[in-house]
């Protein structure tokens, strides 16, 4: 089971001063600088002018390159026929066709998911981080990551 692909892994983390435990998704967090991209030698590891970072999988020779250059273990390799060869890609086919919002944000019933526009201090996203304490994961890594968790 543990070598089964997954899309989005979780983690569990342990407060060892409160002993509180918490579980996240680790999807892939869409780095400023993605060290995925830097190490693909096909370009199939891209990202996008919107920051996004993505797989082609027509591209994708499947070196793996990317899976050990991510420091969030987010990406995967699947050999079946799928669409995607990567992890979250923040519903990418939604925000092409104009949507606002990805399918984890609506599913969710307690509004713990915000998507949107870092950049634009207007946004829902850049207002919910304003209002509440948000870390990124690894911060120590300087990626600039566009996930941001809070509660953790």
């Amino acid at each position: 089971d543990m070598q089964r692909p997954r899309w989005i892994r979780s983690v569990t983390l342990k407060n060892n001063l409160t002993g509180r435990v918490t579980s996240l998704p680790m999807m892939c967090q869409h780095c400023e600088h993605p060290p995925c991209v830097d190490v693909c030698p096909t370009g199939a590891s891209f990202q996008r002018a919107d920051g996004l970072a993505l797989v082609d999988r027509h591209t994708c020779i499947g070196c793996r390159y990317c899976m050990m250059a991510c420091p969030y273990n987010a990406r995967s390799f699947i050999h079946e026929n799928v669409k995607l060869k990567s992890s979250c890609t923040l519903c990418v086919h939604r925000l092409d066709q104009g949507g606002t919002t990805t399918a984890c944000q609506d599913a969710c019933p307690h509004d713990a998911i915000v998507f949107g526009d870092l950049k634009d201090p207007d946004s829902a996203v850049s207002k919910a981080m304003a209002s509440k304490p948000n870390i990124q994961v690894r911060a120590d890594l300087k990626l600039n990551t566009a996930v941001r968790y809070t509660d953790i």
